[in-house]
Protein backbone atom coordinates (compact mmCIF):
# COMPACT_ATOMS: atom_id res chain seq x y z
CA UNK A 1 0.00 0.00 0.00
CA UNK A 2 0.97 3.63 -0.53
CA UNK A 3 0.22 5.50 2.70
CA UNK A 4 0.45 9.19 3.52
CA UNK A 5 1.44 9.68 7.17
CA UNK A 6 0.59 13.12 8.55
CA UNK A 7 1.83 14.62 11.79
CA UNK A 8 1.34 18.00 13.46
CA UNK A 9 2.97 18.10 16.86
CA UNK A 10 2.75 19.89 20.18
CA UNK A 11 4.52 22.98 18.82
CA UNK A 12 1.79 23.40 16.16
CA UNK A 13 4.44 24.50 13.67
CA UNK A 14 2.70 22.82 10.77
CA UNK A 15 2.05 19.51 9.05
CA UNK A 16 4.71 16.96 8.11
CA UNK A 17 3.61 14.52 5.39
CA UNK A 18 5.44 11.33 4.40
CA UNK A 19 4.59 9.04 1.49
CA UNK A 20 5.48 5.52 2.57
CA UNK A 21 5.33 2.22 0.68
CA UNK A 22 4.39 -0.55 3.12
CA UNK A 23 3.97 -4.27 2.59
CA UNK A 24 3.76 -7.16 5.02
CA UNK A 25 4.47 -10.87 5.10
CA UNK A 26 2.37 -13.22 7.23
CA UNK A 27 3.98 -13.20 10.70
CA UNK A 28 4.94 -16.33 12.57
CA UNK A 29 2.59 -17.39 15.35
CA UNK A 30 2.77 -14.88 18.19
CA UNK A 31 5.22 -12.63 16.33
CA UNK A 32 4.61 -9.01 15.33
CA UNK A 33 3.72 -8.12 11.76
CA UNK A 34 6.66 -8.52 9.39
CA UNK A 35 6.58 -5.12 7.69
CA UNK A 36 8.66 -3.83 4.81
CA UNK A 37 8.77 -0.04 4.86
CA UNK A 38 10.21 2.43 2.35
CA UNK A 39 9.95 6.21 2.58
CA UNK A 40 9.36 7.48 -0.97
CA UNK A 41 8.95 11.21 -0.37
CA UNK A 42 8.18 13.81 2.27
CA UNK A 43 7.19 17.44 2.64
CA UNK A 44 5.95 19.92 5.23
CA UNK A 45 3.81 23.03 5.30
CA UNK A 46 3.03 25.62 7.94
CA UNK A 47 -0.40 26.22 9.38
CA UNK A 48 -1.96 29.54 8.36
CA UNK A 49 -0.95 32.04 11.11
CA UNK A 50 -4.54 32.55 12.33
CA UNK A 51 -5.06 28.79 12.63
CA UNK A 52 -1.81 28.28 14.56
CA UNK A 53 -2.69 31.12 16.91
CA UNK A 54 -6.08 29.55 17.64
CA UNK A 55 -4.60 26.05 18.11
CA UNK A 56 -2.14 27.40 20.68
CA UNK A 57 -4.84 29.46 22.39
CA UNK A 58 -7.06 26.41 22.77
CA UNK A 59 -4.20 24.10 23.77
CA UNK A 60 -3.38 26.49 26.62
CA UNK A 61 -6.88 25.67 27.98
CA UNK A 62 -8.41 29.04 27.17
CA UNK A 63 -12.22 29.10 26.91
CA UNK A 64 -13.79 27.63 23.77
CA UNK A 65 -17.50 27.47 22.99
CA UNK A 66 -18.96 24.26 21.55
CA UNK A 67 -19.57 26.14 18.29
CA UNK A 68 -15.93 27.26 18.08
CA UNK A 69 -14.70 23.75 18.88
CA UNK A 70 -16.91 22.22 16.21
CA UNK A 71 -15.76 24.76 13.64
CA UNK A 72 -12.06 24.33 14.50
CA UNK A 73 -12.38 20.52 14.28
CA UNK A 74 -13.95 20.82 10.81
CA UNK A 75 -11.60 23.58 9.62
CA UNK A 76 -8.55 21.50 10.55
CA UNK A 77 -10.05 18.58 8.62
CA UNK A 78 -10.15 20.83 5.56
CA UNK A 79 -6.55 21.94 6.14
CA UNK A 80 -5.28 18.36 6.49
CA UNK A 81 -7.14 17.35 3.32
CA UNK A 82 -5.61 20.31 1.46
CA UNK A 83 -2.16 19.32 2.80
CA UNK A 84 -2.61 15.74 1.59
CA UNK A 85 -3.60 16.90 -1.90
CA UNK A 86 -0.76 19.45 -1.97
CA UNK A 87 1.68 16.68 -1.01
CA UNK A 88 0.39 14.48 -3.85
CA UNK A 89 0.86 17.37 -6.28
CA UNK A 90 4.41 17.95 -5.05
CA UNK A 91 5.17 14.22 -5.25
CA UNK A 92 3.66 14.13 -8.78
CA UNK A 93 1.31 11.30 -7.93
CA UNK A 94 -2.45 11.10 -8.38
CA UNK A 95 -4.38 10.98 -5.08
CA UNK A 96 -6.19 7.95 -6.57
CA UNK A 97 -2.94 5.99 -6.26
CA UNK A 98 -2.73 6.67 -2.51
CA UNK A 99 -4.41 3.84 -0.60
CA UNK A 100 -4.58 5.34 2.88
CA UNK A 101 -3.93 8.41 5.04
CA UNK A 102 -2.82 8.13 8.68
CA UNK A 103 -3.44 11.49 10.31
CA UNK A 104 -2.43 12.08 13.93
CA UNK A 105 -4.46 15.29 14.21
CA UNK A 106 -3.69 18.25 16.43
CA UNK A 107 -3.54 17.61 20.16
CA UNK A 108 -5.40 20.22 22.16
CA UNK A 109 -5.74 18.25 25.41
CA UNK A 110 -4.04 15.22 26.92
CA UNK A 111 -4.77 13.77 30.35
CA UNK A 112 -3.16 10.34 30.27
CA UNK A 113 -3.44 9.65 34.00
CA UNK A 114 -6.99 9.45 35.40
CA UNK A 115 -8.32 12.28 37.54
CA UNK A 116 -11.71 12.50 39.23
CA UNK A 117 -14.30 14.00 36.90
CA UNK A 118 -18.04 14.05 37.61
CA UNK A 119 -17.66 11.31 40.21
CA UNK A 120 -15.43 8.87 38.31
CA UNK A 121 -11.74 8.47 37.56
CA UNK A 122 -11.33 9.60 33.97
CA UNK A 123 -8.44 9.92 31.51
CA UNK A 124 -8.84 11.44 28.06
CA UNK A 125 -7.06 12.84 25.08
CA UNK A 126 -8.26 15.05 22.24
CA UNK A 127 -6.73 15.31 18.78
CA UNK A 128 -8.81 17.34 16.35
CA UNK A 129 -9.07 17.47 12.56
CA UNK A 130 -12.13 15.56 11.35
CA UNK A 131 -11.15 12.30 9.62
CA UNK A 132 -14.43 12.13 7.70
CA UNK A 133 -13.73 15.53 6.17
CA UNK A 134 -10.17 14.49 5.27
CA UNK A 135 -11.40 11.27 3.60
CA UNK A 136 -14.21 12.89 1.66
CA UNK A 137 -12.30 15.97 0.49
CA UNK A 138 -9.13 14.07 -0.43
CA UNK A 139 -10.88 10.97 -1.77
CA UNK A 140 -8.52 8.82 0.35
CA UNK A 141 -9.61 6.49 3.17
CA UNK A 142 -8.29 8.01 6.41
CA UNK A 143 -7.36 6.65 9.82
CA UNK A 144 -7.44 9.27 12.59
CA UNK A 145 -7.93 9.67 16.35
CA UNK A 146 -5.36 7.00 17.31
CA UNK A 147 -4.95 7.59 21.04
CA UNK A 148 -8.33 6.95 22.77
CA UNK A 149 -8.34 3.17 22.18
CA UNK A 150 -5.20 2.82 24.30
CA UNK A 151 -6.61 5.09 27.01
CA UNK A 152 -9.78 2.97 27.10
CA UNK A 153 -7.58 0.01 28.15
CA UNK A 154 -5.97 1.98 30.96
CA UNK A 155 -2.99 3.25 28.95
CA UNK A 156 -1.65 6.77 28.78
CA UNK A 157 -2.60 7.02 25.09
CA UNK A 158 1.05 7.93 24.53
CA UNK A 159 3.62 7.40 23.31
CA UNK A 160 2.38 5.56 20.22
CA UNK A 161 5.47 5.96 18.02
CA UNK A 162 7.28 3.08 19.84
CA UNK A 163 5.57 0.53 17.59
CA UNK A 164 7.14 2.23 14.57
CA UNK A 165 10.48 2.57 16.38
CA UNK A 166 10.39 -1.18 17.04
CA UNK A 167 9.61 -1.98 13.41
CA UNK A 168 12.29 0.41 12.09
CA UNK A 169 15.12 -0.05 14.58
CA UNK A 170 15.00 -3.50 16.23
CA UNK A 171 18.32 -5.31 15.97
CA UNK A 172 19.30 -8.88 16.92
CA UNK A 173 22.50 -7.85 18.75
CA UNK A 174 22.36 -4.11 19.52
CA UNK A 175 20.31 -2.42 22.21
CA UNK A 176 18.98 0.87 20.87
CA UNK A 177 17.13 3.93 22.15
CA UNK A 178 15.12 6.08 19.76
CA UNK A 179 14.98 9.71 20.94
CA UNK A 180 12.53 12.12 19.33
CA UNK A 181 12.96 15.77 20.30
CA UNK A 182 9.75 17.50 19.26
CA UNK A 183 7.80 19.95 21.40
CA UNK A 184 8.04 17.20 24.01
CA UNK A 185 11.00 14.80 24.09
CA UNK A 186 10.34 11.06 24.23
CA UNK A 187 12.39 7.89 24.13
CA UNK A 188 11.74 4.32 23.01
CA UNK A 189 13.97 1.62 24.47
CA UNK A 190 14.49 -1.39 22.18
CA UNK A 191 16.73 -4.00 23.83
CA UNK A 192 18.80 -6.32 21.63
CA UNK A 193 16.66 -9.01 19.99
CA UNK A 194 13.57 -7.48 21.61
CA UNK A 195 10.05 -8.79 21.35
CA UNK A 196 7.30 -6.11 21.46
CA UNK A 197 6.72 -6.79 25.17
CA UNK A 198 10.38 -5.92 25.88
CA UNK A 199 10.00 -2.41 24.45
CA UNK A 200 9.18 0.49 26.74
CA UNK A 201 8.89 4.22 26.15
CA UNK A 202 7.95 7.47 27.83
CA UNK A 203 8.08 11.25 27.55
CA UNK A 204 11.21 12.60 29.25
CA UNK A 205 9.97 16.20 29.57
CA UNK A 206 10.10 19.30 27.40
CA UNK A 207 11.86 19.09 24.06
CA UNK A 208 11.78 22.24 21.94
CA UNK A 209 8.64 23.66 23.56
CA UNK A 210 10.21 25.62 26.41
CA UNK A 211 13.19 26.87 24.34
CA UNK A 212 10.90 27.97 21.50
CA UNK A 213 8.54 29.80 23.86
CA UNK A 214 11.39 31.74 25.47
CA UNK A 215 12.88 32.68 22.07
CA UNK A 216 9.49 33.92 20.87
CA UNK A 217 8.98 35.86 24.11
CA UNK A 218 12.35 37.60 24.08
CA UNK A 219 12.37 38.36 20.34
CA UNK A 220 8.71 39.49 20.46
CA UNK A 221 7.83 36.85 17.88
CA UNK A 222 10.56 37.77 15.39
CA UNK A 223 12.13 34.33 15.88
CA UNK A 224 10.23 31.08 16.50
CA UNK A 225 13.16 28.90 17.58
CA UNK A 226 16.84 29.01 18.49
CA UNK A 227 18.50 28.20 15.17
CA UNK A 228 21.24 25.60 15.86
CA UNK A 229 21.31 26.75 19.52
CA UNK A 230 23.17 29.99 18.76
CA UNK A 231 21.28 32.10 21.30
CA UNK A 232 21.86 29.54 24.06
CA UNK A 233 25.56 29.39 23.22
CA UNK A 234 25.81 33.16 23.77
CA UNK A 235 24.27 32.86 27.24
CA UNK A 236 26.09 32.29 30.51
CA UNK A 237 25.49 29.27 32.71
CA UNK A 238 23.80 30.14 36.04
CA UNK A 239 24.10 26.94 38.13
CA UNK A 240 21.51 27.93 40.77
CA UNK A 241 18.92 28.65 38.08
CA UNK A 242 19.58 25.33 36.35
CA UNK A 243 19.31 23.45 39.66
CA UNK A 244 15.84 24.91 40.25
CA UNK A 245 14.73 23.73 36.81
CA UNK A 246 16.19 20.27 37.46
CA UNK A 247 13.93 19.94 40.52
CA UNK A 248 10.90 19.67 38.23
CA UNK A 249 8.87 16.83 39.83
CA UNK A 250 7.89 15.27 36.48
CA UNK A 251 11.45 14.01 36.05
CA UNK A 252 11.10 11.87 39.18
CA UNK A 253 7.85 10.20 38.07
CA UNK A 254 8.54 6.58 37.03
CA UNK A 255 7.36 5.48 33.56
CA UNK A 256 4.97 4.83 31.95
CA UNK A 257 4.30 8.56 31.76
CA UNK A 258 3.40 11.17 29.18
CA UNK A 259 3.13 14.93 29.20
CA UNK A 260 2.39 17.89 26.95
CA UNK A 261 1.42 21.52 26.74
CA UNK A 262 -0.83 21.10 29.79
CA UNK A 263 2.33 20.87 31.92
CA UNK A 264 4.96 22.73 29.92
CA UNK A 265 2.81 25.41 28.32
CA UNK A 266 2.30 29.07 29.13
CA UNK A 267 2.06 28.78 32.93
CA UNK A 268 5.34 26.85 33.07
CA UNK A 269 7.04 29.33 30.72
CA UNK A 270 5.91 32.23 32.92
CA UNK A 271 7.31 30.48 35.99
CA UNK A 272 10.66 30.05 34.17
CA UNK A 273 10.69 33.73 33.20
CA UNK A 274 10.06 34.58 36.86
CA UNK A 275 12.97 32.32 37.82
CA UNK A 276 15.11 34.24 35.36
CA UNK A 277 14.23 37.53 37.06
CA UNK A 278 15.01 36.01 40.44
CA UNK A 279 18.49 34.97 39.28
CA UNK A 280 19.07 38.19 37.26
CA UNK A 281 19.43 36.16 34.06
CA UNK A 282 19.68 37.90 30.72
CA UNK A 283 17.47 36.51 27.90
CA UNK A 284 20.25 34.35 26.42
CA UNK A 285 21.15 33.09 29.91
CA UNK A 286 17.59 31.88 30.39
CA UNK A 287 17.48 30.29 26.92
CA UNK A 288 20.73 28.52 27.82
CA UNK A 289 19.23 27.26 31.09
CA UNK A 290 16.16 25.95 29.23
CA UNK A 291 18.39 24.25 26.66
CA UNK A 292 20.39 22.63 29.45
CA UNK A 293 17.12 21.56 31.08
CA UNK A 294 15.89 19.88 27.87
CA UNK A 295 19.17 18.02 27.33
CA UNK A 296 19.57 17.30 31.03
CA UNK A 297 16.08 15.84 31.42
CA UNK A 298 16.73 13.49 28.47
CA UNK A 299 20.05 12.29 29.90
CA UNK A 300 18.54 12.06 33.39
CA UNK A 301 15.78 9.79 32.05
CA UNK A 302 18.37 7.54 30.38
CA UNK A 303 20.52 7.36 33.51
CA UNK A 304 17.59 6.88 35.88
CA UNK A 305 15.31 4.48 34.01
CA UNK A 306 17.25 2.89 31.12
CA UNK A 307 21.03 2.47 31.40
CA UNK A 308 21.07 0.73 34.82
CA UNK A 309 18.91 -2.10 33.44
CA UNK A 310 19.72 -2.31 29.72
CA UNK A 311 22.85 -2.53 27.60
CA UNK A 312 22.38 0.30 25.08
CA UNK A 313 24.80 0.62 22.15
CA UNK A 314 23.13 3.33 20.06
CA UNK A 315 20.98 6.43 20.56
CA UNK A 316 19.05 7.32 17.37
CA UNK A 317 17.81 10.94 17.32
CA UNK A 318 14.99 12.50 15.30
CA UNK A 319 12.67 15.51 15.54
CA UNK A 320 13.21 19.24 15.15
CA UNK A 321 15.53 19.26 18.16
CA UNK A 322 18.00 17.18 16.15
CA UNK A 323 18.83 20.48 14.39
CA UNK A 324 19.84 22.17 17.66
CA UNK A 325 23.60 21.63 17.75
CA UNK A 326 23.87 22.82 21.36
CA UNK A 327 21.29 20.33 22.64
CA UNK A 328 23.09 17.53 20.78
CA UNK A 329 26.49 18.59 22.13
CA UNK A 330 25.16 18.59 25.69
CA UNK A 331 23.61 15.12 25.30
CA UNK A 332 26.82 13.75 23.76
CA UNK A 333 28.93 15.32 26.53
CA UNK A 334 26.81 13.91 29.34
CA UNK A 335 26.34 10.39 27.95
CA UNK A 336 28.97 7.70 28.34
CA UNK A 337 31.15 7.40 25.22
CA UNK A 338 30.17 3.77 24.67
CA UNK A 339 26.72 4.94 23.50
CA UNK A 340 27.02 5.79 19.80
CA UNK A 341 24.88 8.73 18.65
CA UNK A 342 23.13 8.30 15.29
CA UNK A 343 20.24 10.06 13.55
CA UNK A 344 17.12 8.75 11.82
CA UNK A 345 18.66 9.96 8.54
CA UNK A 346 21.23 7.17 8.99
CA UNK A 347 18.22 4.88 8.45
CA UNK A 348 16.97 6.80 5.37
CA UNK A 349 14.40 8.81 7.34
CA UNK A 350 15.00 12.59 7.66
CA UNK A 351 14.95 13.84 11.24
CA UNK A 352 11.78 15.92 10.69
CA UNK A 353 9.86 13.05 9.07
CA UNK A 354 10.10 10.09 11.48
CA UNK A 355 6.79 10.72 13.28
CA UNK A 356 4.88 11.19 10.00
CA UNK A 357 6.31 7.84 8.88
CA UNK A 358 5.19 6.36 12.20
CA UNK A 359 1.55 7.33 11.67
CA UNK A 360 1.63 5.85 8.18
CA UNK A 361 2.74 2.57 9.79
CA UNK A 362 0.08 2.77 12.53
CA UNK A 363 -2.64 3.49 9.94
CA UNK A 364 -1.51 0.48 7.88
CA UNK A 365 -1.79 -1.78 10.93
CA UNK A 366 -5.23 -0.40 11.82
CA UNK A 367 -6.47 -0.94 8.27
CA UNK A 368 -5.39 -4.57 8.58
CA UNK A 369 -7.18 -4.89 11.94
CA UNK A 370 -3.97 -5.37 13.90
CA UNK A 371 -3.11 -3.71 17.23
CA UNK A 372 -0.21 -1.27 17.25
CA UNK A 373 0.04 0.09 20.76
CA UNK A 374 2.83 -1.31 22.91
CA UNK A 375 1.28 -1.89 26.35
CA UNK A 376 4.69 -1.91 28.06
CA UNK A 377 5.16 1.65 26.73
CA UNK A 378 1.71 3.10 27.41
CA UNK A 379 0.64 1.09 30.47
CA UNK A 380 -2.46 -0.31 28.73
CA UNK A 381 -3.87 -3.61 29.97
CA UNK A 382 -3.50 -5.18 26.52
CA UNK A 383 -3.17 -4.68 22.75
CA UNK A 384 -5.47 -2.15 21.08
CA UNK A 385 -6.38 -1.55 17.44
CA UNK A 386 -5.87 2.18 17.25
CA UNK A 387 -7.87 4.88 15.52
CA UNK A 388 -11.04 5.34 13.57
CA UNK A 389 -11.41 4.62 9.86
CA UNK A 390 -13.22 7.12 7.63
CA UNK A 391 -13.78 5.57 4.22
CA UNK A 392 -13.34 7.51 1.00
CA UNK A 393 -16.49 8.07 -1.07
CA UNK A 394 -17.26 5.52 -3.78
CA UNK A 395 -16.13 6.69 -7.20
Amino acid sequence: MLVLGMMSGTSADGIDTAMVKISSLPPAAGAPANLKIKLLNHTSQNFPPAIRKEILRVAEQNPLTPAEFSQLHARLGQIYADAALAACKKFRISPRKIDLIGNHGQTIFHQGSPTTFLGAKTASTLQIGDGSIIANLSGITTVSDFRPADIALGGQGAPLVPFADYVLYRHPKLGRVSLNIGGIANITVIPANAKPADVFAFDTGPGNMLIDALVQHFTRGRKRFDDAGHLAMRGSMIPALYEELRNDPYLKVAPPKSTGRERYGRAFVESVIALGRKHKARPNDLIRAATNFTAGSIVDALRRYVLPKHNISQLIISGGGARNAFVLALIAGWLTPDVQILYSKNFQIPVDTKEAVAFAILAYETFHQRPSNIPSATGASGPAILGKISYAPHK
